[in-house]
C-alpha cells in the first residue's frame, strides 16, 4: 500500500459558523480570521494504491460552479484536484475507487464535470466505482432545509444516472479491500463514513468533518453546520478517547495548516499530541 495526499485547493467560511457556540475570543486562537471573519480551509484528500486498486477518498468542491457560487467560498491556493493527482503519477482514468465520507459540495463537487462544450454533465472518474451508502444517499437527495445549499443536485444525481453508484453495506464492509474499515457517523450529517486504513502497522483516520481541525479537538468545539450537535460530542468523545488510547493518526481534511496529529489524555480531557505530514512521520 502507498498513501498521496491530493490537495485540491483552500476555500474559506465563516470562523462563527465552523466553531459553533465557541467565542472568537478563543477559537481566533487557533483559527485566525480576516477582516470579514473567514478562515482558511484546506480541501485535502487522499489517494490510496492498494494492490490493483487506486481509491481515491473524497474530491474537494470541483470546479463546475460559477461565479457567483465561487464568490461565496474565496478559492486561493495553487493546487487543484488534477494537478495533484497528477502530481502523484496518475490520471483520472486511473481512479477504480472514489470513495465519499458525504455529499456535502466541499467533498464530492469533484465527482461530476462537463464535457468540453460545457453542456452536459458526466462522471470526473470514468473508469472508478462511486462508494456512498443508502442512508446517506437517502438523506442527501431529499435534504433537510438546514443542509439543502450543501447537497447539490448536480454533484449527487449524475452519479447515480451513470450506473457507477454502488453502496458500502455497512461498518463491517471489506468492499474498499482488507486494509480500510469505516466508521459511522451521524451529528455531522447522516451516516457520514470515516475510513480507518492500517498502514505501516498504524491506524490512520481519514477526519472528513468529525474533526474539521487541531482546534476542533476540544469537546465543545462543534460546527454549527452539523445537524446534531450533541450527538457530535459524544461521538467525538468516543472516538478520541479510542484515538488516544490506541495512537491513531488523524488525517485532516479541512485544516489549512496541519496534515495530521495525534492525541493524548490529559486532566483536561484529549488534546493534541503532535503535528505532522505523512512523509514526515512514514518517509517516502
Amino acid at each position: 500500500m502507498k498513501l498521496h495526499v491530493i490537495n485540491t485547493g483552500n476555500f474559506k467560511l465563516d470562523g462563527g459558523a465552523m466553531f459553533g457556540v465557541v467565542p472568537k475570543s478563543i477559537w481566533y486562537k487557533t483559527n485566525p480570521s480576516d477582516e470579514n471573519n473567514m478562515c482558511n480551509w484546506a480541501m485535502r484528500c487522499l489517494l490510496i494504491e492498494d494492490g490493483n486498486r487506486l481509491i481515491l477518498v473524497d474530491n474537494g468542491m470541483g470546479n463546475k460552479q460559477d461565479a457567483k457560487f465561487f464568490g461565496h467560498y474565496y478559492l486561493n491556493g495553487n493546487d487543484s484536484l488534477d494537478s495533484s493527482i497528477k502530481k502523484a503519477g496518475f490520471n483520472a482514468d486511473d481512479i477504480t475507487d472514489m470513495f465519499l465520507t458525504h455529499l456535502h459540495f466541499d467533498h464530492c463537487g469533484g465527482s461530476i464535470k462537463y464535457n468540453e462544450d460545457r453542456t452536459k454533465l458526466g462522471t470526473a472518474f470514468k473508469n472508478a466505482t462511486y462508494w456512498s451508502n443508502a442512508e446517506h444517499w437517502e438523506w442527501a437527495v431529499k435534504p433537510n432545509a438546514r443542509e439543502k445549499a450543501s447537497f447539490l443536485k448536480e454533484n449527487i444525481l449524475p452519479i447515480q444516472e451513470s450506473g457507477q453508484l454502488k453502496f458500502i453495506d455497512g461498518e463491517n464492509s471489506t468492499q474498499l479491500g482488507a486494509n480500510i474499515t469505516l466508521g459511522y457517523m451521524r451529528g455531522h450529517t447522516d451516516a457520514m463514513m470515516l475510513p480507518h486504513i492500517k498502514y505501516k502497522e498504524k491506524t490512520i483516520v481519514f477526519m472528513a468533518d468529525l474533526l474539521p481541525s487541531t482546534g476542533h479537538i476540544p469537546l465543545p468545539y462543534v460546527m454549527g453546520y452539523d445537524t446534531r450537535p450533541l450527538l457530535t460530542i459524544t461521538e467525538k468523545e468516543n472516538f478520541l478517547n479510542t484515538a488516544a488510547d490506541n495512537e491513531y493518526i488523524l488525517f485532516f481534511e479541512h485544516d489549512a495548516v496541519n496534515e495530521c496529529c495525534t492525541v493524548q489524555r490529559t486532566e483536561r480531557g484529549v488534546r493534541l499530541k503532535n503535528t505532522f505530514t505523512l512523509i514526515e512521520f512514514f518517509g517516502e
